[in-house]
């Protein structure tokens, strides 16, 4: 079925067809994977999608994506998430071919999108730094205009699977005078440029997701510039609106649930009322988190633009998240000291998902951040 056909479905009718293809399609080896994987190890799901044209379904058509609207975007999520499916190396798709699409030039178009859509072009996100993360406009990297290059030289951390990508996406101050949302630049970076360094950070769980990426005169193509200097910050918010609604997505929370209850029956606490209260009470707020969700995809559904309160999703989610891991750690006995899941079950893993929630307050602006965003333009309340 093309995807103008599919689009056409009904909304159940669509869930069942992604439904089918993803059963009919999805590595069997790669389910429920206990940690985020890298290139090597998810790039066969990412061919495959691309092979039967399911890998940008938010992309326009004319530029080898599906088209889908918003809603049916949310449930391919929905039903990708159901099955289990590992996340891709998809920086390139979510946030890279949008913004291209968006504000790239013709030749930047013609040249970078269907190297993403190949798996040619690999590409993480160098946003954060050491001293400029949830206030992401206290950013330091400056690039420096050169004849026909830019120098770029500064530190991006956190760079979420640095070590696989051979393009990273740079927000870069280029007007040092300007004030901090001002003066700062989107720019297209190869990731074998001279001067790169990463460095991989290990986590709690020892593994190697996140790295530091250093910039030492590393110079670039002006033609590398998205949109117009010194307003890379309008496109960086344009992007960060993507992402809070789908860090905001039940999914973490709903899978967590889930686990919990499973744990439970394993380690014969299903029946003990201290724990069905507390279960209880963390259900009926993942579906309290669910119904809040449902408003803020209604919106897209409508073709409604998100507004400073789709921030609520993120905060309410991230906690929710920490307080079910919390409850599977407390419940685990011996088996919360294992890295590794437990033997019988990979699903369960309750050190593992519990380790995964801690940042989970921190990435993509951290909470006190986000109340801040509610706080001003929300309530409108004076700022301190």
């Amino acid at each position: 079925m093309d995807a103008a056909a599919l689009d056409a479905l009904d909304d159940e009718a669509f869930r069942l067809e992604v439904r089918r293809f993803v059963e009919a399609h999805y590595p069997p080896a790669l389910r429920n994977p206990p940690k985020r994987l890298h290139w090597a190890e998810n790039q066969v799901w990412y061919r495959l999608l691309a092979e039967h044209g399911w890998l940008a379904p938010g992309w326009p058509r004319e530029f080898g994506g599906m088209g889908l609207s918003a809603a049916k975007q949310l449930i391919v999520i929905e039903e990708f998430e159901r099955h289990g499916c590992a996340r891709t190396n998809d920086h390139g798709v979510v946030m890279v071919g949008p913004l291209l699409i968006r504000y790239g030039s013709a030749a930047q178009k013609r040249f970078f999108l269907p190297k993403i859509l190949s798996g040619e072009a690999i590409w993480c996100q160098g946003y954060s730094e050491p001293n400029a993360g949830s206030d992401l406009a206290s950013l330091r990297t400056e690039a420096v205009i050169d004849g026909d290059d830019y120098v770029i030289n500064g530190q991006k951390t956190w760079t979420t699977l640095a070590t696989d990508a051979n393009w990273i996406f740079l927000l870069v101050r280029t007007d040092k005078a300007a004030k901090k949302q001002e003066g700062i630049s989107f720019l297209l970076v190869p990731m074998d440029s001279p001067g790169i360094t990463v460095r991989p950070i290990i986590n709690l769980e020892l593994h190697d997701e996140f790295c530091e990426v250093f910039f030492d005169n590393v110079r670039v193509p002006r033609a590398n510039l998205v949109g117009e200097e010194n307003k890379g910050w309008t496109m960086a918010k344009a992007l960060l609106g993507f992402e809070r609604i789908f860090l905001g997505s039940p999914r973490q929370s709903a899978y967590a649930l889930v686990r919990l209850k499973r744990l439970a029956e394993r380690m014969g606490l299903a029946e003990d009322a201290t724990f069905q209260d507390r279960y209880i009470r963390l259900r009926l707020d993942l579906e309290d988190h669910k119904a809040l969700y449902e408003t803020f995809a209604a919106r897209l559904r409508r073709g409604e633009a998100l507004g400073a309160d789709v921030s609520m999703l993120k905060i309410h989610q991230s906690e929710l998240f920490q307080r079910i891991t919390e409850a599977m750690l407390d419940i685990a006995g011996e088996n919360a000291g294992l890295l590794e899941p437990m033997e019988g079950n990979r699903a369960l893993h309750p050190s593992g998902l519990f380790i995964q929630a801690r940042p989970a307050t921190i990435y993509g602006g951290s909470n006190e951040i986000q109340r801040n965003i509610l706080a001003g333009n929300v309530l409108d309340l004076p700022a301190t």
